[in-house]
């Protein structure tokens, strides 16, 4: 009988709420007009980081920043390699993004790839002042030179690990981060 690795808890809901309003402080910061600032989220699960971010940062000054999604799935360069195709879901953008700052939001940081591709897609639809990058947990791998300005947990892995972001409302279970062996992912 082998000892099988097992999922191991980083962020349960409470880590997850903090994390979000320090990074939410941040944003705060450092963008003087929070009115022109768009927190776009990469999907499926940036999208909810993002929704919680403009949440939260509206909760601190009282002003609600403009929320979008910015879908990568066909800016991949890393198509062949990946072993499913991720879903298709329509960019939603409800502004010109020329000359506002833009949040980018991801679940997970790992090789650089999803920015890259969601930087791609914003070109279709302005230029932004700049871009700022804001992601949950930082796992490192990178492939590209790329690095976030918010982090809301740097947590190193091995890359036969897999880091499982999970939402109540999306998934049915309570807020968590896992680490996870890769074949139980």
């Amino acid at each position: 009988m082998t000892n099988k690795p097992q999922p191991h808890l980083v962020m349960d809901a409470d880590a997850i709420r903090k994390a979000i309003r320090r990074i939410a402080h941040e944003i705060v910061e450092r963008n003087s007009d929070l009115s022109r600032l768009v927190i776009a989220g990469i999907p499926t699960r940036g999208v909810e980081v993002a929704r919680r971010l403009a949440h939260t940062v509206e909760e601190i000054e009282g002003v609600r920043p403009i929320l979008g999604v910015v879908d990568v799935s066909m800016h991949r360069d890393d198509l062949s390699t990946r072993n499913r195709l991720t879903a298709v879901v329509p960019t939603e953008l409800p502004v010109d993004l020329d000359g506002r700052p833009l949040v980018l939001v991801d679940d997970v940081l790992f090789t650089g790839r999803s920015c890259r591709a969601a930087m791609d897609a914003i070109s279709s639809f302005g230029r932004p002042s700049q871009i700022q990058y804001a992601v949950l947990v930082d796992r490192g791998h990178r492939e590209l030179p790329i690095r976030a300005d918010y982090v809301g947990k740097n947590l190193p892995t091995a890359r036969l690990e897999k880091i499982r972001v999970r939402f109540e409302n999306l998934d049915g279970v309570t807020d968590s981060v896992q680490v996870v062996p890769m074949e139980d992912s």
